[in-house]
């Protein structure tokens, strides 16, 4: 492994990966407050305006995985002025959109750019920083996309009060456009590589891992997208492809996802502990407002306030978390932080029962600097030893895993949530009630928060005594 020294540059180099994970965070978040508008303008059903949140969610995670192997193959810059040449079409298709049908198209269209803007950033930041940078350039990454999903709301708030709900779409445009300036003057041409052939893109297992994740993405979407199949059917569908797309990756010549990156400990071990931390996190934002509302009896705006916390201070933590790992490892800061997320999910089933908002507001404080913790150490540790071939589709790997957590955090934790509650109306249920469940549900997260702990110290125990690891 050689590190790249890049000096003169880097602070351009790094402010263009930020722009870019923070465009893509905006185009996440930002659409989430106009739901109700949309639903005015067009006359349509909240089913139905979902999915201008689902088709770009849906569409982002579907492509994350190819979207790392164009980079791999045609060279990381081209493609990320290629993704963002596409994000900025896709806004502005949703800006001009003459209909409902016609805005989704746009979403998913952004969506496909948004893919290139997620998987890039991570592995052209492992090409040009060298490893004692590695951490902190991981820190800003993450920080970017804590901030462009906490800004989200506020911005199309505020937009939505000045104009209308186009200009949201406007904004998303002139961001891309920013970035792609910002990209296209500090990025350098790269490596050049030979065209390849349609074998080695290989089609077929990027269409059968497309067909895997959209299943399980509809399985996951909470009953929002009316399909005649339930997730009792999709599901099992969505683990027969994965099936076969894995017994085609084994026998093809150039895979899409090579088999022995997932068999290997520490990076395989990476992806599931990413994607158990990705369903954690979700589960703050998922159940969070029921408890909120219904057990301490906030209204509408103070649950917006508290729950606002997270991601704030998740924006300040994302680099001193890079640094952090800078200093003392990846490997030691993953511990480190899952460690930190169990206790701080404990804080939250129980500080908020005797403390109310003060509790909730101190386990925030407490959990959320972890997570940012994990995301800089475990994409750190997955990326330091990946040869500059593979860096684009482990980066994908890694935005897949942790979009594949989200979407079932989203689904299953509320899941346990009403288990626990025994009703699936929690404004008829009364507070202790709500508190009980509440509690219960973040005890079992802590358990499993335990479980990632426990897979890290096993991917890390396989490392033979004495040899020199970087990743410490």
């Amino acid at each position: 492994m050689t590190d790249t020294p890049r000096t003169r540059t880097s602070p351009l180099i790094l402010l263009a990966l930020a722009s870019a994970t923070l465009t893509a965070a905006l185009g996440i978040s930002i659409a989430s407050v106009l739901l109700p508008t949309l639903s005015r303008s067009y006359g349509a059903s909240v089913s139905q305006v979902q999915w201008v949140v689902l088709a770009y969610l849906m569409s982002m995670t579907v492509a994350v995985v190819s979207a790392g192997r164009l980079g791999d193959t045609f060279g990381h810059r081209r493609v990320l002025l290629s993704g963002l040449a596409v994000f900025v079409a896709g806004s502005l298709g949703c800006a001009t959109a003459p209909g409902l049908e016609w805005l989704i198209l746009g979403r998913a269209v952004q969506g496909l750019g948004a893919a290139i803007l997620i998987a890039l950033p991570m592995s052209i930041a492992r090409d040009m920083f060298s490893t004692a940078r590695l951490g902190t350039s991981m820190g800003v990454i993450a920080t970017m996309s804590a901030i462009g999903t906490a800004l989200g709301p506020s911005v199309g708030g505020a937009l939505l009060a000045w104009g209308d709900w186009r200009m949201t779409f406007h904004l998303l445009a002139g961001a891309g456009l920013v970035t792609f300036a910002l990209a296209a003057a500090s990025l350098g041409p790269g490596v050049a590589r030979r065209r390849p052939t349609a074998r080695e893109m290989d089609i077929p297992g990027t269409f059968l891992l497309m067909i895997a994740v959209a299943a399980y993405a509809l399985a996951t979407s909470g009953g929002a997208v009316r399909l005649p199949v339930g997730a009792a059917v999709l599901i099992p569908f969505a683990a027969l492809a994965a099936v076969v797309f894995a017994t085609i990756e084994t026998r093809v010549a150039s895979p899409l996802v090579p088999m022995h990156l997932l068999r290997d400990r520490k990076t395989g071990i990476g992806f599931v502990m990413n994607m158990i931390v990705g369903t954690i996190m979700m589960s703050t934002l998922v159940i969070g407002p029921f408890f909120l509302a219904f057990a301490l009896g906030l209204n509408e705006a103070l649950v917006g306030l508290v729950m606002a916390v997270g991601p704030a201070v998740a924006s300040l933590a994302g680099i001193p978390a890079g640094r952090l790992t800078d200093r003392l490892g990846a490997k030691r800061v993953v511990r480190i932080g899952l460690a930190q997320i169990a206790v701080g999910l404990l804080c939250l089933a129980v500080l908020p029962r005797y403390f109310g908002v003060g509790g909730y507001v101190a386990a925030l404080f407490t959990l959320t600097p972890a997570f940012q913790l994990f995301l800089a150490a475990n994409n750190t540790m997955v990326l330091l030893d990946a040869s500059p071939e593979q860096r684009g589709r482990l980066s994908g790997l890694l935005g897949l895993s942790r979009n594949l957590g989200l979407m079932t955090g989203a689904s299953l934790m509320p899941a346990v949530f009403v288990a626990i509650l025994g009703t699936g109306d929690a404004a008829h249920a009364s507070g202790d009630r709500v508190a009980h469940a509440f509690s219960m549900t973040f005890t079992a997260a802590a358990g499993v928060a335990l479980l990632a702990l426990g897979l890290a110290a096993f991917s890390q125990s396989g490392r033979a005594a004495g040899t020199s690891d970087p990743a410490r």
